[in-house]
């Protein structure tokens, strides 16, 4: 295949809104972040291995790409001119300003927003995230492709027979036949629950409160900077 047919095209961008999760390679973070931009992206997100969901990847294996989060920021923030937002982990305000000490010009968070009334995540997935006793790890088995959700009965089954994992999207189109009813019989320990590393950091059920405590310890930390 053609190296540059790799890469995102400029119609995907637009797709995307122009934005264009990296996560680590093989061939290194770096470089993808490099490739990205010369493709034409108007930013690019530096996602590290603590985040929830898939591991994103077009320049190597997933397996070979994970590189945490307050590493792979500032690696990236030197290598491109484009602005870079990191995710991965992010929680609270303390990891917020945290990346932009380390060259961020913004950030993206997704756990903490799934476990918010507004996201589109299940009750039993909110309840999970809020429960303040959550252990994560990396699976192939509940698609096919590695992902990073939370440590339950499913992950533990899918894991011990690691070597019968379809690839994707025949595993995911497997394991659903599974979940649809376990979510039916609100059996979390049977459900494919996403979450980052971040998720017993976090406390909010609205946007509305989040958002609030997000604003109010930015400046509380900032604002005696001077900044």
């Amino acid at each position: 295949m053609n190296k540059a047919l790799r890469l995102p095209t400029l119609l995907a961008v637009r797709i995307v809104r122009r934005v264009i999760p990296v996560r680590r390679r093989h061939k290194g973070p770096v470089d993808e972040a490099i490739a990205i931009e010369q493709a034409g992206a108007d930013i690019v997100v530096a996602a590290g291995f603590e985040a929830g969901g898939h591991r994103g990847s077009f320049l190597g294996s997933a397996d070979e790409s994970l590189t945490g989060t307050f590493s792979l920021v500032p690696q990236i923030a030197d290598a491109v001119s484009i602005p870079v937002a990191a995710a991965g982990g992010i929680a609270d305000a303390r990891g917020i300003v945290a990346a932009f000490d380390l060259g961020a010009d913004g950030v993206q968070m997704g756990t903490a927003f799934l476990a918010t009334e507004e996201s589109s995540a299940s009750a039993l997935h909110r309840n999970a995230l809020l429960s303040g006793n959550v252990r994560t790890a990396l699976t192939k088995g509940f698609t096919g492709r590695l992902a990073r959700g939370i440590k339950n009965r499913l992950m533990d089954a899918v894991n011990a027979n690691e070597g019968s994992i379809l690839p994707y999207p025949l595993q995911r189109a497997l394991v659903r036949n599974l979940v649809v009813p376990a979510a039916k019989a609100e059996r979390a320990d049977l459900l494919q629950l996403w979450s980052g590393q971040n998720a017993n950091l976090l406390k909010h059920r609205t946007v509305d409160a989040l958002m609030h405590d997000l604003v109010v310890g930015v400046s509380a930390i900032l604002v005696p900077r001077g900044k």
